[in-house]
């Protein structure tokens, strides 16, 4: 384990923040306790939530292409130690000589690099634990090794247009010259197909959005309600993003720390952003952090797109 220590998170602090602007916001990293990270696992087999699924669509169709555009000899390093299914995909075709997972999270590090060190004897695995969305350094053993960075699931869409750059000009400075990143972007599409995805037939996106309040009551000590909240999830034109946020149903206070925190009915707390791209408005994007593309690739309808990117001169 290669520990870059990062900062522990003042979570009372950062919701009493939130909580106490005008619009009322709580951070979405904040999902995934255990219970949230198993909601969000049957999530992602929904028949309305299509993102999971076509993306592995586009990976099984054309990983032998990607695989053979990335070369032999090279270091993979994913962003988020996320579902296996991709990575494991991912290393059985490109057979990378070494693999950096960079997650925030020790226990769920060790937990998958044991599993896939069971399945992968002969890879050499580095889990490194930072915060990725800033600077860390990667382990030295890898440094000679040209980079392939590895970010799926449209996690790309949960930063803001201008954090995504930041993100990706830092991912640009952590993966060095000559390195590639591995990308899937969610596109835009019909609002109904958008909205639909996040709000699903079983409710099980709405458990998932409210049991962000019993994750956080559990750890402050706090007499969070969900029943008081109501999920919504709306697709923003205006700014290309699908919006969820907890409704407050009835009026109410909550007393965080030594702050007292009154919910009013009607109001609404924002909890996730999730950024759609056209193709050319993401590359602009990439473009602008130091990156170009070398191969895009999407389903038959357009949903979903995985890009192949390479850190230009």
């Amino acid at each position: 384990m290669f520990d870059r220590k990062p900062p522990a998170t003042d979570v009372e602090a950062e919701v009493i923040e939130g909580l106490s602007e005008t619009r009322k916001r709580l951070p979405p990293k904040f999902f995934y306790d255990e219970a949230g990270s198993k909601l969000f696992e049957s999530i992602t087999m929904l028949p309305e939530y299509y993102l999971t699924r076509t993306e592995l669509e586009i990976f099984e169709r054309y990983l032998e292409v990607m695989a053979s555009s990335i070369g032999p000899g090279v270091c993979v390093v994913e962003y988020g130690s996320g579902s296996n299914l991709k990575i494991r995909k991912l290393l059985e075709q490109v057979r990378p000589l070494a693999y950096v997972p960079v997650d925030i999270s020790r226990e769920h590090l060790i937990d998958s690099a044991v599993d896939l060190a069971a399945d992968f004897p002969e890879l050499q695995i580095y889990p490194t634990c930072a915060d990725f969305t800033g600077a860390f350094a990667l382990p030295a053993p890898v440094a000679h090794l040209p980079k392939v960075g590895f970010f799926p699931g449209s996690s790309i869409g949960n930063f803001q247009p201008d954090d995504a750059e930041a993100f990706l000009a830092q991912v640009r400075e952590t993966l060095g010259v000559d390195a590639r990143l591995i990308i899937g972007v969610d596109l835009k599409k019909s609002p109904e197909i958008l909205e639909a995805a996040y709000n699903d037939a079983r409710g099980i996106t709405a458990d998932f959005n409210l049991n962000l309040l019993t994750h956080l009551a559990a750890v402050l000590g706090v007499q969070f309600v969900p029943a008081r909240f109501r999920h919504r999830a709306i697709y923003n034109s205006e700014i290309g993003a699908v919006q969820m946020f907890l409704d407050v149903v009835d009026t109410h206070e909550v007393e965080i720390g030594e702050v007292q925190i009154r919910f009013e009915s009607g109001e609404s707390v924002h909890t996730e952003n999730s950024f759609k791209y056209e193709p050319e408005e993401f590359l602009r994007l990439a473009t602008r952090a130091g990156f170009r593309e070398t191969g895009r690739w999407t389903d038959p309808q357009d949903r979903f797109a995985v890009f192949l990117l390479e850190v230009s001169a």
